[in-house]
C-alpha cells in the first residue's frame, strides 16, 4: 500500500516551517485543486514562493512536486465525499430508517422469484451447504444465513477465514452448494475459493453485486446494489439488502417443503419453550 499523503501531511504539519505550513493548509483545504494544479497555481493559492512547494514536497517525504501531485491524485481517488470538510448533520436518525427502507424497496424491485427458487432448489438437494462470506456485514450475515437453513434441517456450515475457505472449497463436488456472500463480489480470496469450488462442479450460489467478478463464478445470483449517499458516517445500508435477500431465500425454501419445514419449526419451538417459554417469542433468533 502506498503512503497515505492526506495523513502524511496532516501528521507532519506542526514540525513544518511557517511558510510549508501554508502550503500544507492550502493543499488539505482543496486536495483536488492541489493535485491538478501546477507549481505556480498552488504557490499563488498558498501565497508562498515556488521555492517553497519544492521544500514542501520534500518534508512530506516527496522526491519532487510531481510525486507530490501523483499522490494527491491517488488520494481524491477515495471520493470527494471523504475528503471535504463535512456540514454538522441533525436529525440523522431518520436519515438512516430512510435509507434502509429504500435499499429495501429499491431491492426488492429488483429480486426475481425464479433466482431465489433456482437457489433454494440447489440448497435443498445439496449433500451439504457451506457459507463464506469475509469482511464486515458479509461476516455477520454468513452466519446468519447459517442460523436460518439450520432451523430447516438443512446441513450448513459457515466460515470467514481465508486459507479455510480454500481448503473446504477443495473438498467440495457437484453434490455440494456453496453459499457465497459479498456486497462488492471481488473480496480476492473469496474468488479464489470460488474458482476451486468451481473446478470441483460445486454449485455456488452468491449474492453479491451484480456483473461482479464473483457473480460471473455463480451458478445463480441474487444481484445486490450498491447505491451509496454522501453521509459517510452511517454504516452501509447495503447490509439490509444483503438480509432481505436472506429472509426470501430461506423463506423460498422452508415453502418448497412446508410439511417437513412445518415439523421441524414445530420441534425448535417445542425445545426452546421447554426452557424458556413464551408462545409468540422468536424461533431461534
Amino acid at each position: 500500500m502506498s503512503t497515505d499523503i492526506v495523513y502524511h501531511i496532516r501528521a507532519s504539519r506542526e514540525r513544518l516551517s511557517v511558510t510549508e505550513q501554508k502550503v500544507a493548509d492550502a493543499v488539505l483545504a482543496d486536495i483536488d485543486f492541489a493535485a491538478q494544479a501546477n507549481i505556480n497555481e498552488l504557490a499563488e493559492r498558498a501565497g508562498v514562493s515556488i521555492a517553497t512547494i519544492s521544500r514542501f514536497a520534500r518534508s512530506v517525504d516527496c522526491s519532487d512536486i510531481r510525486e507530490l501531485k501523483h499522490k494527491l491524485t491517488r488520494a481524491c481517488a477515495v471520493g470527494e465525499r471523504f475528503l471535504a470538510p463535512r456540514l454538522e448533520e441533525s436529525a440523522f436518525y431518520g436519515r438512516i430508517v430512510a435509507d434502509v427502507e429504500a435499499t429495501l424497496h429499491d431491492h426488492l424491485s429488483r429480486f426475481a422469484e425464479a433466482d431465489f427458487q433456482a437457489a433454494a432448489a440447489m440448497i435443498a438437494s445439496a449433500r451439504m451447504v457451506y457459507v463464506l462470506g469475509m469482511g464486515g456485514a458479509s461476516t455477520m450475515l454468513a452466519d446468519e444465513l447459517q442460523f436460518r437453513l439450520a432451523r430447516l434441517g438443512q446441513p450448513v456450515a459457515s466460515y470467514h477465514d481465508a486459507v479455510f475457505g480454500r481448503m473446504v472449497a477443495a473438498t467440495l463436488t457437484p453434490e455440494h452448494t456453496l453459499m457465497m456472500l459479498s456486497t462488492t463480489g471481488v473480496t480476492p480470496e473469496l474468488l479464489a475459493a470460488a474458482e476451486i469450488a468451481q473446478g470441483y462442479g460445486a454449485r455456488i450460489v452468491a449474492l453479491t453485486r451484480a456483473e461482479s467478478p464473483l457473480a460471473r463464478l455463480a451458478s445463480v445470483v441474487i444481484p445486490l446494489s450498491l447505491e451509496e449517499t454522501d453521509f459517510i458516517f452511517k454504516p452501509s445500508a447495503s447490509r439490509y439488502a444483503m438480509l432481505l435477500a436472506i429472509d426470501i431465500l430461506a423463506t423460498e425454501l422452508a415453502l418448497a417443503r412446508k410439511p417437513e419445514s412445518q415439523e421441524l419449526l414445530r420441534r425448535v419451538k417445542l425445545a426452546l419453550d421447554h426452557y424458556r417459554g413464551g408462545d409468540r417469542l422468536p424461533l431461534g433468533d
